[in-house]
């Protein structure tokens, strides 16, 4: 007597779930994230996935977490300005990577392992870099707001890289015809679309000038 033939299926697990919920976000956004959602990517009921997550807050606190895994994690008691050179570029490829997550990395209230070792660490490179607390604290607020928000900005602009800049430039010239606006036609013909030009380039220049400010006293 022959055994019936089985299926092999990947079992559940939480670390799954959770990176399979990063992977519909990532193609999705968040919108797109749902139990049932989760659910069928899986191959699964959603009743089975309330045994590793309770509900949509528990994905997003999990997610959020294996996103902050990803960063450059900086290592306390080396040169202060690299580290924090090294995470902030780190930072912004993870949310290119993951542009949903712009918003909601520093919204939750129950942060994970990965979230408190990524702060903890950020703070202590500050601190024992000789920072005063004062001073870790503007530190760590100036640089965490210039990279989120040149993510977000970054994001949402119409432009993937310098070839994408005269196609998505040319309906915005049309308002320049008339004159009216002398000052955007002059950053738009000297810089912007000068050849090579590229958005991105200006997150390096701009963290420089960030590192440049602050000082440990």
């Amino acid at each position: 007597m022959h055994a019936r033939p089985t299926t092999d299926r990947v079992p559940l697990t939480r670390e799954r779930v959770l990176r399979c919920a990063v992977a519909l976000a990532d193609a999705h956004g968040l919108a797109g994230l749902s139990i049932r959602t989760l659910a069928a990517e899986l191959g699964s009921k959603p009743m089975s996935l309330y045994y590793y997550v309770a509900n949509k807050e528990q994905i997003l606190d999990g997610i959020v977490d294996l996103v902050f895994a990803e960063v450059y994690l900086p290592v306390i008691g080396e040169p202060w300005r690299q580290e924090m050179l090294s995470r902030a570029r780190s930072l912004r490829a993870v949310l290119r990577r993951h542009p949903w997550a712009v918003g909601l990395l520093e919204s939750r209230r129950n942060p994970g392992p990965a979230t408190l070792r990524h702060h903890d660490a950020t703070l202590g490179t500050l601190r024992r870099s000789g920072f005063t607390l004062q001073a870790t604290a503007h530190a760590y607020a100036l640089l965490d707001s210039f990279i989120y928000g040149f993510a977000l900005q970054e994001a949402a602009l119409p432009l993937s890289g310098a070839e994408s800049v005269p196609e998505a430039a040319a309906p915005i010239m049309e308002h320049f015809a008339g004159g009216e606006y002398p000052w955007m036609m002059e950053i738009a013909t000297g810089v912007v679309l000068q050849p090579g030009y590229d958005f991105a380039d200006e997150f390096d220049h701009g963290l420089a000038l960030v590192l440049d400010a602050l000082q440990p006293g």
